[in-house]
């Protein structure tokens, strides 16, 4: 199956573009396009690393959400919105993204089997509140809600890469001037060095041998680097490892309660915001679990679905689990009792945001003075092992 970026011609003469995901041929686009009334002028067969080259970020899907929002509950069709969207939109592919559903639309599709065509660029649960939407008569409920979740989901990475930016930041520039320092200062001193004919001690051996490793054999450095890098991704998607490492991550001194925190909060507002769309509890835990995306809160999600279907309350459940914080179990609690169970895990989930953002700057604050002293023990080991036989060399003098 093949990806295909087209523009075909309407009956009344106007110019569509779109992107056609999963297809044969051009002859099986051609056939496809006719049968929704459109004649086919040109296609450019593309792969997903070639659309990839203009990619869709999750802020452009939160404006998207937003405005078609808007737009339908000011009264707009739902075509009209999609049309007035592609016409703004400055990225190609995203533009080309919402041409097509358009085009699904018109023919016929639902907007959720018009949007699932584009999974790589739509998540499961932006297309789970679609079809909530559309089945409830709520869309325009939905689809704000919807538009708020990918906001907060965003500002939450964000917020998580704008903490993690410094101590990144930091570590890369002191690799990179340890590095410079390895091929170009080391060897210099190291002619010195076989000129004074001089015993060198061991900090400055191990400098020697680090430098002449990196000059000599940056060719199977370099590769095997590359090699590990996806070696690991590759061992990352095999799912026996994947859900190993995702135990680990959960469990791991300093990092592993703020990983329950985030895999928490993303299956509790995910989980909120369908129960308030009117999705069933069941289906609602399923979209939850892939949204959180943890092995460990998957098979605790699998065993919630099994034993609602038995008649345990969905708040008892909840207050099972490891990952979800004791306050929130107890809100679940207080809002099933109260039939406000959506609204309470919504508040709950915002005060564990809260409380994850305070976490985040707690560990910023223990990662710094840390990282410090090992930055200045690498600095002062490198030091140490280019001035140590010059303070050897005139002691000899003296």
């Amino acid at each position: 199956m093949s990806t295909f970026e087209y523009t075909a011609k309407d009956t009344g003469g106007n110019i569509q573009t779109g992107i056609y995901t999963d297809i044969e041929s051009i002859k099986a686009l051609r056939s496809e396009l006719k049968k929704m009334g459109y004649k086919l002028l040109k296609a450019k067969c593309e792969n997903q690393k070639a659309l990839k080259k203009n990619r869709i970020k999750q802020s452009e899907i939160v404006a998207f959400t937003y405005e078609f929002a808007g737009m339908y509950n000011a009264g707009l069709s739902i075509i009209r919105c999609l049309e007035t969207f592609e016409s703004q939109s400055d990225n190609p592919t995203f533009k080309a993204v919402i041409g097509d559903v358009r085009i699904q639309v018109e023919a016929g599709m639902s907007l959720r089997e018009a949007f699932g065509i584009h999974r790589e660029v739509f998540s499961d649960f932006f297309l789970g509140m679609l079809e909530a939407g559309e089945t409830g008569g709520k869309l325009n409920e939905t689809l704000q809600m919807t538009a708020e979740y990918l906001e907060k989901q965003a500002d939450l990475r964000s917020k998580i890469k704008a903490a993690f930016a410094y101590p990144i930041t930091v570590v890369i520039m002191c690799f990179l001037i340890v590095t410079a320092l390895v091929i170009f200062v080391i060897p210099v001193f190291q002619k010195l060095y076989n000129q004074l004919h001089i015993v060198l001690p061991w900090p400055t051996l191990v400098l020697i041998f680090v430098s002449e490793a990196v000059r000599n054999y940056w060719g199977v450095i370099v590769p095997s680097i590359v090699g590990i890098v996806f070696g690991v991704r590759y061992l990352y998607g095999v799912p026996s490892v994947r859900d190993k490492i995702d135990s680990i991550k959960l469990n791991i001194p300093v990092f592993g309660p703020l990983n329950r925190m985030i895999v928490a909060s993303r299956f509790i507002r995910t989980l909120a915001m369908m129960l308030s769309s009117g999705i069933g509890v069941v289906e609602a835990i399923e979209l939850s679990k892939q949204v959180a995306n943890n092995c460990v809160m998957r098979n605790y999600s699998n065993d919630i679905q099994d034993r609602l279907m038995t008649g345990s309350s969905l708040s008892e459940l909840l207050s099972e689990s490891t990952i979800i914080p004791p306050m929130v179990q107890q809100l679940a609690s207080a809002g099933e009792e109260a039939g406000v169970l959506p609204e309470m895990l919504e508040k709950g989930v915002d005060f564990l945001d809260v409380k994850i953002e305070r976490a985040i700057s707690a560990l910023l604050i223990k990662i710094e003075p840390i990282l410090s002293v090992v930055l200045g023990l690498v600095v002062g080991m490198i030091l140490l092992g280019v001035y140590l036989p010059m303070f050897d060399y005139m002691g000899h003098i003296k």
